[in-house]
């Protein structure tokens, strides 16, 4: 059975991956974003489809002149109000930008699975099997169906705190703190510390 790969070349492919979604969208990568969408495909393409409606040229005219008509054209107050150098509409973050398009969050998704069953088989490493490993068994339990609720309870709680932090730890861990937003450095630093407290409680003292 092969060793385990370095840990600097996971780093460098997280660093990589992270980049490259970026540069290729022009947004965070997040994976718990992803997997919400997808669970929610039906939602989000309605959503694309109506953001492809509203953003069309013809149909954005025709709905500007319908207003005019309706409710008439306040040219004084809307040039008060929008100046024509006036910025695009920003968030925190930057220039506003709506959400990937769903099948890049796929893509995404299905490329984690891929990428870990290439590394298992390559590493020697793949087997299938319906637990947590020898440590777990020995940590925790060794009734399976005790297991399976153990793992089901943390799931779901490890999913109620993603969404309690507004992210995970690959949009907080990688892209947040890449960006050195002071939430995602609180989050991360939560995230890693209740881990490392959870450890050594069940190396050291259970």
């Amino acid at each position: 059975m092969s060793a385990y790969w370095p840990w600097w070349a996971g780093a460098i492919g997280l660093a990589a991956v992270t980049i490259f979604f970026t540069a290729a969208t022009g947004r965070t990568l997040g994976l718990s974003a992803a997997w919400d969408r997808v669970l929610h495909w039906r939602e989000e393409r309605e959503l694309e489809r109506l953001d492809a409606a509203f953003t069309d040229d013809e149909f954005a005219e025709a709905l500007a002149h319908a207003t005019a008509a309706e409710f008439g054209t306040p040219q004084a107050h809307t040039a008060a109000a929008t100046p024509p150098d006036s910025p695009a509409p920003t968030t925190a973050g930057g220039p506003f930008r709506g959400p990937a398009p769903l099948v890049t969050h796929a893509a995404l998704l299905g490329s984690v699975f891929v990428g870990g069953l290439i590394a298992a088989v390559v590493s020697g490493r793949f087997a299938l099997r319906f637990d947590m490993g020898d440590a777990f068994r020995a940590l925790v339990t060794e009734n399976p169906i005790t297991m399976l609720v153990v793992l089901f309870v943390g799931g779901v709680m490890v999913g109620f705190g993603t969404r309690l932090a507004g992210g995970c730890s690959s949009g907080h861990g990688l892209s947040g703190c890449g960006g050195l937003r002071p939430v995602s450095l609180v989050a991360t630093a939560v995230f890693f510390g209740t881990a490392v407290a959870v450890s050594f409680l069940l190396w050291k003292v259970i």
